[in-house]
């Protein structure tokens, strides 16, 4: 285990710790409490002796991914009771089921808009970050989100609903995105591990077809209209990394039938047989050759032609795509 994960979850151990001894301050001695204290206190006595990570039953390295996700484990995932691994796929199903009940509707219309997203996974649970909030009034503003947790899994999973909510309760801070991308990674960073990080593209739309857009480090939007493709660019580095991060704002105009592509990168890097990247190219290619589409269009025939590239090979990264289309 590198020294930096090593001091990550020394640091995660020893604040789980302290967190335990000021809620039995405040609630008495209660075993349950008692109970997770001692296992921290395990778990930093093997990092100690330099055999945290090390699984207590066939003696491998234990998954990183599991690790960072449940720093107490003292066995890897092949080696749990049957009992143990029941439990565990009941928690993943279930995971999996709070995390699809996050997304937006597939389809969604709205004062001038319509959106439709497309979300696969590419295991039980998903890092990938979606969302779309329409207002409560006609005359409002559409508020749409993708974005993409460093890591794959369940620890990728949790940070995603903890990225929801933290965006889920800015809603209402009257501010640009740029703005409530800056607050919320100062909560994110605050309240994460410095090792994950999320890249993401914030945008608002009003119903004359002005759209804000914030891009934190994440693959660019395509912007299709009758011109050629434009790509809007990150402006600032994913959240999480640093507390104070500024974020620039990009702002555009979309005309009727002009419309956004959004998507992660499970859709530009994925392989064929061979190795080769999907790509920006054969993607701004595919898009630009579409004219003017419906949003289920559009991403039914992003979908035919990446099955068409992978020829068979695994899924090897979550992918999520979105388009948003003026209609009016």
């Amino acid at each position: 285990m590198s020294t930096a994960i090593d001091l990550e979850l020394r640091s995660q151990l020893q604040e789980r710790r302290q967190r335990l001894e000021t809620a039995m301050a405040t609630l008495g001695d209660d075993a349950y409490l008692r109970n997770l204290l001692e296992e921290v206190d395990m778990a930093l006595a093997r990092i100690r002796e330099g055999t945290y990570g090390i699984c207590e039953v066939c003696h491998q390295t234990i998954e990183l991914d599991a690790l960072m996700a449940n720093p107490l484990l003292r066995v890897c995932l092949g080696d749990l009771s049957p009992a143990e691994q029941a439990a565990l796929e009941d928690d993943l199903t279930l995971a999996a089921r709070i995390q699809s009940e996050l997304l937006p509707r597939r389809e969604l219309r709205f004062d001038g808009w319509e959106v439709f997203t497309y979300y696969q996974p590419a295991s039980v649970v998903s890092g990938d970050y979606c969302d779309v909030v329409t207002p409560e009034t006609a005359g409002g503003e559409l508020l749409f989100l993708i974005g993409d947790i460093a890591g794959h899994g369940v620890a990728a999973s949790m940070l995603m609903a903890h990225l929801h909510a933290i965006f889920r309760s800015l809603m209402d801070v009257d501010a640009p995105v740029n703005k409530l991308v800056e607050r919320a990674n100062r909560v994110f960073a605050q309240s994460t591990i410095s090792s994950y990080f999320a890249t993401l593209v914030c945008g608002r739309a009003n119903p004359m077809g002005e759209v804000e857009l914030c891009n934190a480090g994440h693959n660019p939007p395509l912007l299709i209209g009758a011109g050629p493709i434009r790509s809007i660019w990150a402006t600032g580095l994913p959240i999480g990394l640093f507390n104070f991060g500024q974020y620039s704002l990009t702002r555009v105009r979309l005309a009727p039938d002009e419309a956004l592509f959004l998507y992660t990168d499970g859709l530009t890097e994925a392989q064929n047989p061979a190795g080769e990247q999907y790509g920006m190219g054969r993607l701004e290619g595919l898009v630009g050759s579409l004219g003017v589409r419906s949003p289920e269009a559009i991403l039914r025939a992003c979908l035919e032609d990446w099955n068409a590239f992978r020829a068979g090979a695994s899924q090897q990264d979550d992918l999520t795509l979105m388009v948003i289309r003026r209609v009016a």
